[in-house]
């Protein structure tokens, strides 16, 4: 027994002793790890302690490295810019809102960026935050991100090393989108400000706030400077987008140009407004409106077309600017993490008033394109032999619009109500074809039957002495002065018979024919300008039948000789006074219509109604719809801008060995001067048959109206009316021009007027020494003496013969002194001697002659001046007399041998 416990024991003894052998080795493991952890765990706490200052001082680090990069970036960009002139934002695209004005740029400068706020570095001075937009991307905005940077801000909190550190701002939604919001309203009112009046169009897509994102640019909607788009329009205005891009590409650049910017460097000038698309949110796109979306991205920038986007997911192109938004800060995709302060939001009245002036200034019309544009670079280049082309301005794709005079169309019509730029257009016109076709390829002929002096700068004048070279006739202030309108037609008419003459010699019917028979002939095309041309056709008279007969046969004819008429008016009574003849209506094939013109295109083309200023409807197939071309004339009318190119063309022809002489000026307030008249110079003295000068023609031709004094019956004159003045000139310029040709002829002179005493005495220095001087006395003692003497020639004129009734009543030898007048006007001028008479009224001169039913053949020549046609049958072959409608300074002639019609004459101004 003892045994087995001593044997229990003994086990026990030692299972205890290797339980405790084990126990003290887990105890010591134990003790080892507990060390080992407690080391690490000192290494944990010390790495803690020093992480803090390791990851600031690499955060300062790399931030340092960021600035110093982004500054050397936009140093480099400042370079370029410089160099390219790219990276701007002058005037409204940069100015501070206080003080802030729209500055349009010149046509010439590209579009700048657009300052959205300030990149402030630290030690540096603060850097413009500049946006992409006109000609050159899409604006997409959006809200603050979870991540690094997002919604970061500059401080000046320093960390234990003394380094700028970078501290986290958050921003509410709501704050982020009042802020986007502003940040629309500042591009677009930055875009609207740099650009030129109209030429940025706006197009807003606000389906939560209704339009009210766009509220402030309201004004701009009645000039059709911003349209909105309502809930569920997206789509269809994302189709717009996309056709007008594709319509740039395919009529504007047509395969030219890349872009319009490009274009308009090229060209200088910009055909296309931008359009400007603000898109503020909606609902998801459908797979079309992504797909036309991206494709407005992608090649919008290139024809103008930017989209500024809000809520809408945007892919990311490089042609788009992503504006990270919060509070008042910003992120740049083009800028990296560098943060931008934003501008505050342009004031709120500052954004209305901007935009109702702008619309003002839209709704007045667009300015007008450039005159320049319509040059050549090299005058009189061009051959007018198959007809007559030239640019009148440009298409609103900025490319220019040509018109053409030839067999087809071979006339123009054109009509605008006053104030419209009637004057401005024939300018314009006459400007482009006077720079390509040199004086000996296109002649004008001008006549103004409005009152005033429009072509009157054409030729010279007292303060310019230059003239248009192509010009050889130029007619103002004519609105009473049918005849003269009449001498043009009648003229034109006579050189399209030399001209068809020609044709028929050379067996050509064509002028282009013709002068390639003929070389050396002169055969340029004619363009005869006649503004207000339905002065001549509204009468019911004599002169305006055969004016509608001249005018009818030179459009059917004068085609195909080169002769062309523009026909102008501003009322529509102008072109009323064509419809009742539709043969010359239809010759009249080009049609130019200018705002609010009626009639002049068909009855269903209204393009003209709504037609802005300094535009017309250009039409070249009789006013057809689907001929219209809208046009954009330039000012043409400026003194100093016309000017400047008639003194090159004048001085460039002037130096010609064959150059023209000056036009023929014809004004009808002018009085004209026996001094300066052509046909007076001409006299010589010795003259046979001598002719008496009475005053100027209304001709074409700077005339004088001639009466020959022949040995034959009749040659006498009188002068009827009670006008003084006028009666006077007429005698005085006859008794000048017979002195100067009969110097040895004997002159009687008898005054019996006291009004024309002057004009008499003024004659004495003009006259032979020998000239008698009578009184009503005097001439009656003179009458029964004077005995015809064929040797010598013996002009008697009578100032108021009338005034001496009484006294030569009176019978002396059995006669009385009307007997004896009688008899030396029947029997003296076969003889040499003739009587030039003024007497005051038709009458008296029928009682000087014997009275009611008398012969009136003694007075082969009158001149009438304030008589009715009517009193004048007496001495006119035609039943009830000539046509007359007296007017100041004018005066009707007839000479029985030479004329079958009178014409009417403008009497010679005084000479005191």
């Amino acid at each position: 027994m003892p045994d087995v416990r001593t044997s229990v024991v003994e086990s026990v003894r030692a299972a205890l002793s290797r339980a405790r052998a084990a126990a003290r080795v887990h105890l010591d493991a134990a003790r080892s790890d507990l060390a080992g952890a407690e080391a690490r765990l000192a290494r944990v706490q010390q790495a803690g302690e020093q992480r803090p200052a390791r990851a600031a001082a690499e955060r300062d680090r790399r931030l340092a490295e960021l600035a110093d990069k982004h500054a050397a970036g936009m140093a480099d960009l400042a370079r370029r810019a410089a160099v390219a002139g790219a990276l701007r934002a002058t005037g409204a695209a940069g100015d501070p809102w206080p003080g802030w004005h729209p500055t349009p740029a010149i046509r010439t400068e590209p579009p700048d960026l657009l300052r959205v706020g300030e990149i402030r570095i630290p030690g540096a001075p603060p850097v413009p935050a500049l946006v992409p937009l006109l000609d050159r991307g899409h604006v997409a905005l959006v809200g603050p991100h979870t991540g690094p940077g997002a919604g970061a801000v500059w401080t000046e909190e320093r960390s234990d090393e003394g380094r700028q550190r970078l501290q986290g701002a958050g921003a509410s939604a709501s704050g982020a989108s009042a802020s986007q919001h502003s940040l629309v309203a500042t591009l677009l009112l930055r875009a609207l400000g740099r650009a030129a009046p109209g030429t940025v169009r706006i197009t807003g897509y606000d389906p939560e706030r209704l339009g009210g994102g766009l509220a402030g640019f309201a004004p701009l909607a009645p000039a059709g400077l911003l349209t909105f788009v309502g809930p569920g329009g997206l789509a269809g205005l994302l189709d717009d987008l996309v056709d007008h891009i594709r319509r740039i590409n395919e009529t504007v650049l047509a395969g030219e140009h890349s872009s319009l910017r490009e274009m308009a460097v090229a060209t200088g000038k910009r055909p296309e407004p931008w359009r400007v698309a603000v898109l503020l949110g909606g609902d998801e796109l459908s797979r079309h409106e992504r797909a036309q979306l991206e494709r407005i991205l992608r090649t919008g920038a290139a024809c103008g077309v930017h989209l500024i986007v809000r809520g809408i997911p945007v892919p990311e192109w490089s042609t788009v600017e992503t504006v990270t938004v919060d509070g008042d800060t910003a992120l740049l995709s083009s800028c990296g993490p560098l943060p931008v302060l934003l501008d505050g939001p342009p004031p709120a009245d500052l954004v209305t008033a901007t935009s109702r002036r702008l619309a003002e200034r839209v709704s007045t019309g667009p300015a007008p394109a450039v005159f320049a544009d319509l040059l050549p670079e090299e005058i009189w280049t061009e051959s007018s032999a198959a007809g007559l082309t030239a640019p009148v301005g440009d298409s609103p794709e900025g490319r220019p619009v040509s018109v053409t005079l030839a067999d087809y169309p071979p006339h123009a019509l054109i009509a605008g109500p006053s104030g419209t730029g009637k004057t401005n257009l024939i300018y314009a016109w006459m400007g482009a074809l006077s720079a390509r076709y040199s004086p000996t390829e296109l002649e004008f002929y001008l006549l103004d039957f409005k009152e005033g002096v429009s072509f009157a700068r054409f030729a010279p004048g007292q303060r310019d002495p230059s003239w248009l070279p192509h010009v050889r006739l130029v007619g103002v202030n004519v609105n009473t002065d049918r005849e003269f309108g009449l001498a043009l037609l009648r003229f034109l008419g006579r050189e399209l018979r030399r001209r068809a003459d020609a044709a028929k010699q050379h067996e050509v019917t064509k002028l282009a024919e013709l002068r390639a028979e003929d070389p050396t002939g002169h055969w340029p095309r004619i363009v005869a300008v006649v503004d207000e041309f339905q002065v001549l056709l509204t009468g019911r008279d004599a002169l305006a039948q055969e004016a509608a007969t001249l005018l009818e046969d030179l459009a059917r004819r004068g085609r195909s000789q080169g002769i062309h008429l523009i026909l102008a008016s501003q009322d529509v009574s102008g072109i009323e006074a064509l419809w009742g003849r539709p043969a010359l209506v239809a010759q009249f094939t080009l049609r130019i219509a200018l705002p609010k013109a009626r009639r002049i295109l068909a009855e269903t083309n209204t393009a003209a109604e709504t037609l802005p200023r300094h535009h017309a409807v250009v039409n070249a197939d009789s006013g057809a719809v689907e001929a219209n071309r809208i046009v954009r004339i330039p000012a043409a009318s400026d003194r100093r801008t016309w000017g400047e190119l008639q003194h090159r063309l004048w001085r460039d022809w002037r130096d010609r060995p064959a150059s023209l002489g000056a036009p023929r000026l014809f004004d009808g307030d002018a009085v004209p001067q026996l001094a300066t008249s052509p046909d007076f110079a001409a006299l010589r003295p010795g003259t046979v048959d001598p002719v008496v000068l009475l005053g100027e023609s209304i001709d074409v031709q700077a005339r004088s109206a001639r009466l020959p004094l022949s040995r034959s019956p009749g040659r006498n004159i009188a002068v009827v009316g009670t006008r003084v003045e006028e009666a006077c000139a007429v005698l005085a310029a006859a008794a000048r021009s017979l002195a100067r040709q009969s110097p040895d002829a004997r002159f009687s002179v008898a005054c019996l007027d006291q009004d024309a005493a002057a004009t008499a005495e003024s004659l004495r220095p003009d006259l032979p020494p020998d000239t008698g001087w009578y009184d009503a006395p005097g001439l009656a003692e003179l009458l029964p003496e004077l005995e015809p003497d064929p040797s010598r020639p013996h002009y008697l004129f009578l100032f108021a013969a009338d005034a001496a009734a009484s006294t030569l009543a009176v019978k002396t030898g059995g006669r009385s002194g009307h007997e004896h007048l009688r008899r030396l006007l029947n029997t003296g001028p076969e003889r040499r001697t003739h009587v030039l008479g003024w007497w005051r009224s038709v009458a008296r001169l029928r009682d000087d002659l014997g009275g009611i039913g008398s012969r009136t053949d003694s007075i082969g020549a009158w001149v009438a001046l304030d008589v009715q046609g009517g009193d004048l049958s007496g001495f006119y072959p035609q039943q009830g007399g000539p046509v007359w409608y007296p007017r100041p300074w004018r005066a009707l002639y007839f000479d029985r041998a030479r004329h079958r019609t009178p014409e009417v004459v403008i009497p010679y101004g005084l000479t005191t």
